[in-house]
């Protein structure tokens, strides 16, 4: 809640009077009409929608030569020092510049009691909210790898696999990268030695497994086999 010392009133302006500052925070927000203001040198001009803070001390004049009409808040409160000259919503602003502009004309006390605090909240931007996370279909690595050792023996490619899990091949490729720690073509090699170790155990042919599996030779399947056991003996 703001300070006691708030004024919240509606004022209407025509010509020039004479150039003034205050020690406290003005701040104005047009309802209607157009309203020249010269802020310590600087001019600003406001339509309805519009607004200015003046802040303590900055000489000021205003001047409108067809008439404005505006809600004025005369207040110390500290906050509106972080705030731009114009309201960060406009439309909302003068929607509520015009309510709290008939209730002050009904003499309502709420009016000036929390017309002070809602007029700040409506200066101010409201907060960025973290962006919602993105949905992602999930891959099933089992039923994918399923899927590809019955194919193996086929030319396979990144378009073919990503297909299975409904994304783009270059999608596929960072969700694989991410997921498993391997590229496409790494996931790949492993599914098919995965398999010919698994044939072979079921005493199949070298020959017959380099077929099945998809490698250029048997030579190349033994090449594989022999580095496989290299590996898992260091």
């Amino acid at each position: 809640m703001l300070a006691p010392q708030s004024s919240l009133t509606l004022r209407h302006y025509g010509p020039s009077h004479s150039s003034h500052a205050h020690e406290h925070f003005q701040v104005l927000l047009s309802l209607d009409g157009v309203l020249e203001l010269e802020v310590q040198g600087r001019g600003h001009r406001i339509a309805a929608g519009q607004g200015c803070v003046i802040a303590p001390g900055e000489h000021h004049d205003f001047e409108s030569r067809e008439g404005a009409r505006c809600l004025v808040l005369d207040t110390p409160h500290a906050g509106w020092a972080r705030c731009a000259y114009d309201p960060a919503h406009s439309a909302q602003a003068l929607a509520l510049g015009n309510y709290l502009a008939h209730a002050l004309q009904q003499r309502g006390n709420l009016a000036q009691h929390y017309g002070p605090a809602l007029l700040l909240e409506a200066w101010q931007p409201l907060p960025q909210l973290p962006a919602p996370a993105r949905y992602q279909r999930p891959i099933h690595w089992e039923q994918l790898a399923t899927w590809t050792q019955q194919r193996l023996h086929e030319p396979l490619s990144v378009a073919q696999l990503a297909a299975q899990v409904f994304l783009s091949p270059t999608q596929f490729a960072t969700r694989c990268r991410r997921e498993t720690g391997l590229s496409v073509m790494q996931w790949l090699r492993r599914q098919r030695l995965a398999l010919a170790l698994q044939l072979r155990r079921r005493g199949m042919s070298v020959a017959d497994t380099a077929l099945h599996c998809g490698y250029n030779s048997p030579s190349a399947l033994t090449a594989a086999l022999r580095r496989q056991s290299g590996e898992s003996a260091q």
